[in-house]
């Protein structure tokens, strides 16, 4: 049996072959990774830091008005979840008329929120559901309108089961 030997342009061949195939298994690596997670908590930093001030005022708002909204969330068998605000100004009566909406953000995936709108039930007392709600830890964003204005937001980590 004859070997046959082994010669430049073999060596050549094989070290081509060699890193063309690590670097392809890293490009295909590096694209898959982007695209399941972006690594971003927004999608503008730079847009979020310009509303920065804004955030601040609304926040002193709420703070001035010393509401007290309470919410419940609870997740059937089913997989639905069931949402109730309960909102009261700072004197104790339930405070009607406002536009309530929440989401579930997952923490570690965008791509699965879930909005939640909220309708009024009774005075003050505003209820919404949501289908398919994954068992699991989620944010809670709870936001209240009067007359296009945000005049209430809460943001709570809940563990739905």
């Amino acid at each position: 049996m004859t070997t046959k030997p082994l010669t430049g342009t073999k060596v050549f061949l094989m070290l081509v072959a060699f890193f063309g195939l690590v670097i392809g298994v890293n490009v295909t690596m590096m694209k898959l990774a982007i695209a399941t997670l972006p690594g971003t908590d927004v999608d503008s930093p730079y847009a979020a830091g310009l509303t920065y001030d804004r955030e601040i005022s609304a926040a002193q708002d709420q703070a001035a008005r010393n509401w007290k909204v309470n919410a419940h969330i609870e997740r059937r068998a089913d997989g639905a979840a069931t949402l109730q605000v309960d909102a009261r100004d700072a004197s104790g009566q339930p405070v009607s008329g406002l536009k309530f909406g929440g989401r579930l953000e997952r923490p570690t995936d965008k791509r699965a929120d879930l909005a939640v709108e909220l309708s009024e039930a009774g005075i003050g007392i505003y209820r919404g559901n949501a289908t398919a709600v994954a068992p699991g830890q989620w944010d809670l964003v709870i936001e209240g309108e009067a007359r296009g204005t945000r005049v209430f937001m809460s943001r709570n980590r809940v563990i739905l089961n």
